[in-house]
């Protein structure tokens, strides 16, 4: 079985005026993962369903774990893509198996059957109360970040899109550091996908906590978002449009900065401005 890549070439017609010309064209590859979890006796328990783009698969799964609080940081043993027998063999790369250190954790988010879409992430989310119980408020960290470096973010994160280039149709996530260097950058055809994908990476390669960092997003900032961006400790949350209200409620209720509608040299910064140094 082939592995699935994430683009996917297509014959299509193209019309400018009343010219039609048949040619190829590159779309975004959309297909389901589903993450499993192995459990100690044997067998498996599925905790998640999602649409995604593929490519970066066990970091999208080790981003979900930790941001929905399943496991903690150092909590994953190994990722693999699942060979069960009673696996159809176009499911193969479509399906991975996560083993923890110890037991399985006895969480609420384990007691029903995640489904998750590229569209709208995990459906009923913890509230912040919920929240509270598993992630604490940042601390004071003295993170300072200027102006310049917030209006170079949105033209950086578009440069590292290379897939993006191709088909015009991905969400993006980066992570920056205060000067705005750029340290990591994830492409999905889901917005939370893409900051699963950059939070697994930093728990596979042993980078957790990210403070320190900025997250920046392709779209609109939601309350998943700023959930995951929270779990990996990311102080600074910014995005080219607008954040949802709990977005906004939960970076006041826990100390994150919050920036929305950066675009060329201007922006709102709806939580935290305490980070963003203007003389």
């Amino acid at each position: 079985m082939t592995r699935p890549g994430p683009t996917t070439r297509v014959r299509i017609r193209r019309l400018t005026g009343t010219r039609a010309v048949d040619r190829r064209d590159d779309l975004s590859t959309e297909e389901p993962l589903e993450i499993r979890l192995a459990l100690p006796g044997g067998g498996h328990r599925t905790v998640a369903i999602t649409m995604r783009t593929p490519g970066h698969d066990f970091e999208l799964a080790a981003g979900f774990l930790l941001g929905e609080g399943v496991v903690r940081p150092g909590g994953i043993a190994s990722i693999a893509y699942c060979t069960d027998e009673d696996l159809l063999p176009e499911a193969r790369y479509n399906t991975v198996t996560v083993r923890l250190h110890g037991p399985i954790p006895d969480l609420p988010a384990l007691d029903r059957h995640f489904v998750t879409s590229s569209a709208c992430g995990v459906c009923g989310s913890a509230g912040l109360d919920n929240l509270h119980e598993r992630c604490g408020p940042l601390p004071e960290d003295g993170l300072r970040i200027t102006p310049e470096v917030l209006y170079g973010l949105p033209d950086a994160l578009r440069r590292a899109q290379g897939v993006f280039g191709k088909t015009g149709g991905l969400h993006a996530a980066g992570l920056f550091t205060a000067e705005g260097a750029q340290v990591a950058v994830r492409e999905d055809v889901g917005r939370h996908n893409t900051v699963d994908k950059l939070v697994g990476w930093a728990e596979l390669t042993e980078r957790l906590p990210l403070s320190g960092h900025i997250l920046m997003v392709s779209g609109r900032t939601s309350y998943e978002i700023m959930q995951k961006a929270l779990a990996a400790n990311i102080p600074t949350v910014c995005a080219v449009s607008a954040p949802s209200s709990l977005a906004v409620d939960l970076a006041r209720e826990f100390g994150m900065t919050l920036v929305g509608f950066l675009r060329g040299e201007g922006c709102n910064v709806y939580a935290g401005q305490e980070r963003i140094f203007v003389e």
